[in-house]
């Protein structure tokens, strides 16, 4: 038996090996996600990413990372951003972050 992924990492590369754009997206999908946040969060959902998806760049690729915790606060939110990914068809990949 497999473990269910931590996080998903949208890559801001399609399946075809092109960049995705605008150059903005990862920021703007972050943005649009912004308001989906832990209980104890006290950030302004104005000026900060929710920590359940955020934009990192990977390999110098542009990518979201989209916490499966996110499922706990707002079903729908998950599958939003999931299949963000799908319609564009951007590479969409299952793992983990390591600590700093």
């Amino acid at each position: 038996m497999t473990p269910s992924p931590r996080e998903y990492f949208i890559q801001g590369v399609t399946k075809a090996g092109k960049p995705f754009r605008p150059s903005d997206w990862a920021e703007r999908l972050c943005g649009v996600m912004s308001q989906f946040r832990p209980p104890e969060d006290t950030g302004d959902p104005r000026f900060t990413f929710s920590p359940y998806v955020r934009p990192v760049m990977s390999g110098g690729v542009k990518c979201v990372v989209v916490d499966v915790r996110l499922r706990d606060i707002e079903p729908k939110a998950l599958d939003f951003v999931l299949n963000f990914a799908r319609d564009n068809d951007l590479q969409l990949v299952e793992a983990c972050s390591m600590p700093d």
